[in-house]
This record gives C-alpha cells, structure tokens and sequence, in this order.
C-alpha cells in the first residue's frame, strides 16, 4: 500500500525531520514498530498501554487527551506507518516513520552499525498553523527522544553482556 507521504513534494505541507542513531538499522525498526515503545517518545501518546488488536492508548502532554496508534511495520522496507486518532475505531495513517540503514565498513569514519531515523509528515487539511507548527516541533524533538532511549537500550545492553556468568550473586 503506498502511503500519502511517498508521493507528497518536499514543502510547506510536509515535514521531515532526522538523526542518526548508533544501532544497526533492524534495532530501530523494532523500537520504532513497538506501541509501548511509543509512549517514551512520541509527545502526542505518552505512557501507551495496550488496548487490543495492535493499538495501543496513550496521552498527549500537551492537553492530557486521550490518543490511539496502531503502529504497523514493514520490516522488509524498514517503515513503520502510525495509524493515529481520537479513537480505536477512528485511526488513519497520519505519520510514518522510517529506517535507513547506513555504512558500517569505516567509510564514514565510523565502523559501527548506525542508521538514520525520519519521521515524516504531512499537513491535514484541516490543521491550523498553530496545531501543524506544534507537530513540526514536537518531531524535531521527537527525533532527539528515539535517539536518545535508543542509546540508553544499547548502553543497558553492553552493561548486562558485561556481566561474567562465573559472578554468581545469590
């Protein structure tokens, strides 16, 4: 299914916003495709709970709202397509987000697996300047968010494979 935003010009109706983050490209994915995961990132569904059949209910901080997502990933392209609204019964696919996997061979001056994060936009018709302005923001920060809980994930990783089995703690 092609989703709006593949065909959409770059403009005033459309955001993009990106980092790079140090994990391979299939870690974001997974964080990026997980509901719960969600809700330590995106400003407009915080805290998410499970609510059934892959939609997960969080909250906006900015007025306390109610909100639901179904994410729904596609691992094979590395895009995950957030299916966003007021209720379970009225999501449509507003925001996607998507993976690129980038060179680990030292090219870059980097030998490490890393990839870089886009999350991707664009402008209801109905959306005043005010509420879209908030969505640029919120992305532009939202992106700092992924990168961050994702190099927090590795840290806490290498911390727990650095611990020696032969340590037994009772």
């Amino acid at each position: 299914m092609a989703h709006e935003l593949d065909t959409l010009p770059d403009g005033p109706g459309v955001h993009r916003a990106s980092v790079l983050c140090d994990v391979p490209a299939p870690q974001a994915f997974a964080f990026l495709a997980d509901g719960l995961q969600l809700g330590t990132w995106a400003l407009g569904a915080w805290d998410t709970q499970p609510a059934g059949d892959g939609i997960v209910r969080g909250r906006s901080l900015f007025d306390d709202q109610p909100g639901w997502v179904r994410p729904v990933g596609d691992a094979a392209r590395l895009r995950i397509d957030y299916h966003v609204g007021g209720s379970p019964e009225a999501l449509t696919p507003r925001i996607l987000a998507t993976v690129e996997p980038l060179p680990a061979d030292g090219s870059d001056g980097n030998s490490a697996a890393r990839c870089r994060v886009t999350l991707h936009a664009a402008r209801d018709p109905g959306m005043d300047d005010a509420r879209w302005l908030r969505l640029v923001r919120c992305h532009e920060v939202e992106v700092l968010l992924i990168q961050g809980r994702l190099a927090i994930a590795t840290s806490v990783a290498a911390r727990t494979e650095s611990d020696s089995p032969r340590s037994y703690r009772p």
